[in-house]
């Protein structure tokens, strides 16, 4: 028996696009002789469609839509994922498609509503399994949260199952692959069946889908799997007495993290129909990293720089600038701040006088940076890309309307420490110095007034990133934090400075999650709050 796992990129609410994708697969499935096609869940609509499930239009268009697919499939079965409709309430279904028609419905049961899933704000829950029989094998379907509870596992031990089929839109983040395979072979195990994993892949918004579609023997051993972060079609010929071999593969967490977001920073401009984008580029870690990260996803012809300098700016800063940009071979501009920045601060010194200089001045530099970018972007249609990673995020360690600028935020969830491990992994595939060592090397800056370094205002990134791990992404109290071995009064400052800078947060550009809890729909925190440790 043939079963296909067609591991596909969709965009949200794209019936056109996302129903001939599906009828071109179906089309090639046929062709290789194909028993049963599985697409992953909400196939037909994307995934998340979020309000867009509110409007009933939208609801039957989709429902119309799987009709007209439905009609293709002849000679082979076909399950695809969609949203269904009963008397007023919709539900997260899979469409078993045979002989030109829809045989059956099944409707997800376990709704998951935490981190990015909103499932309960829009659909009804499932009430029962589902099981069927194709060329005397028994199988079950269900839809991704369905298999990581443990009850859903209890309940298919009894069934004599030969295989279980999952269609899933499993967002990804660093581990999330390891974890999904522990989970699946545990199931496998449990059940004494095979387990096909079908997964979504591509960029929407914040989330990246890596697909990695997978299949687990009874014994719960992979046995095969999809391509990461790619489209794929992965074909399997299944016999439950067969022994296959089993797969293993490694890989770092800056080539997981690079990937992901490649493809994302690749979908978000593609399905928003962007042509170009813009990268200030300063000489410094953080911009190298996501302009080159551009170039990868993007190509060269489709990437511009600009560089921004100030009196503040070192001669090897501003020289890095170029040579990444040469390095690249992209097309940047130079546009320096300094008669600009002196204009502000003349007409300001009326009413600045008899003040010290300070943050006032120095975010003047960010924000008159912020105007030039956003200017070139609204003369010439590029998408500025914003650069400030996640450690400077969490900290506040950033300017609105300046530095936070830009329509996409690349390395938004991205610590400081990996986005170095990352640039010597650019490096590393590109099989030459395409990050000047100078950049990776130099203590990080801001360069808004002399001699400055981030150390001024944080931690030591190597300090930091841990404390900012527990805090943000784990929930850990300020005790708990200390008793890992970090200094209270150190602890006490970068608590109260996330804390502090919500309302940042709340206004900074969307960006790639790669991490378990990323800012945003992740974690929602009020800006206004009482909450003392």
């Amino acid at each position: 028996m043939k079963i296909a796992l067609a591991q596909v990129n969709f965009c949200v609410a794209d019936l056109e696009g996302n129903s001939s994708k599906i009828i071109c697969n179906i089309k090639k499935a046929k062709k290789e002789g194909i028993d049963l096609l599985v697409f992953p869940e909400l196939a037909l609509v994307g995934y998340p469609p979020e309000d867009l499930l509110h409007k009933p239009y939208f609801i039957d268009k989709n429902i119309q839509y799987l009709k007209t697919i439905a009609k293709e499939v002849k000679n082979i079965i076909v399950l695809v994922g969609f949203v269904d409709c009963c008397e007023g309430k919709i539900y997260n279904a899979c469409a078993l498609l045979q002989d030109g028609g829809v045989i059956d419905i099944y409707h997800k049961v376990q709704l998951p509503n935490y981190g990015v899933f909103d499932e309960k704000r829009y659909f009804q829950s499932g009430d029962s399994l589902c099981v069927y029989e194709l060329e005397g094998y028994k199988f079950s379907v269900s839809i991704c949260e369905d298999i990581w509870e443990q009850e859903a596992a209890q309940l298919l031990k009894n069934k004599d199952l030969d295989f279980i089929i999952n269609i899933s839109a499993s967002p990804f983040h660093l581990g999330k692959v390891a974890l999904r395979e522990k989970i699946l072979s545990k199931v496998a195990k449990q059940t004494n069946a095979f387990i096909f994993y079908c997964n979504l892949v591509g960029g929407q918004d914040e989330l990246v889908f890596d697909g990695t579609s997978k299949v687990f023997s009874s014994e719960g051993k992979l046995v095969k799997r999809a391509k990461r972060f790619q489209e794929d079609f992965l074909v399997f010929n299944f016999d439950k007495k067969k022994k296959y071999p089993v797969q293993k593969v490694l890989i770092k967490e800056e080539e997981e993290a690079f990937s992901a977001l490649k493809l994302g920073l690749f979908d978000y401009v593609r399905k928003n129909e962007f042509k170009k984008v813009i990268v200030g580029v300063s000489g410094g870690i953080d911009s190298a990293v996501v302009i080159a990260l551009a170039v990868n996803s993007l190509g060269s012809n489709n990437v511009r720089a600009l560089l921004m300098p100030s009196e503040f700016t070192s001669q090897e800063t501003f020289n890095d600038a170029k040579l990444i940009c040469g390095n690249l071979k992209i097309k940047y501009f130079v546009v320096s701040i300094e008669k600009i920045l002196k204009s502000y601060l003349d007409i300001l010194s009326p009413s600045f006088k008899g003040r010290k200089q300070d943050k006032a001045e120095e975010n003047l530099q960010a924000r008159i940076r912020g105007n030039i970018l956003m200017a070139f972007s609204n003369k010439f249609g590029y998408l500025v890309l914003n650069t400030g990673n996640k450690s400077e995020v969490s900290c506040g360690y950033c300017t609105l309307y300046g530095d936070m600028v830009g329509g996409f935020g690349v390395l938004k969830d991205v610590p400081k420490m990996l986005v170095y491990k990352i640039a010597k992994y650019i490096n590393k595939i590109s099989k030459k110095e395409i990050i000047p060592i100078a950049t990776i090397e130099r203590p990080p800056s801001a360069e808004l007034k002399h001699d400055q370094k981030d150390t001024d205002s944080l931690p030591p990134y190597e300090e930091l990133d841990p404390i900012l791990k527990l805090y943000v992404e784990e929930d850990r109290s300020l005790d708990e934090i200390v008793s890992r071995g970090f200094d209270n009064n150190l602890v006490k400052k970068v608590i109260k400075m996330v804390d502090a800078n919500e309302y940042k947060r709340r206004q900074s550009p969307v960006g790639i999650k790669i991490t378990p809890r990323a800012f945003g729909k992740d974690r929602r925190m009020p800006i206004t709050n009482r909450l003392f440790f």
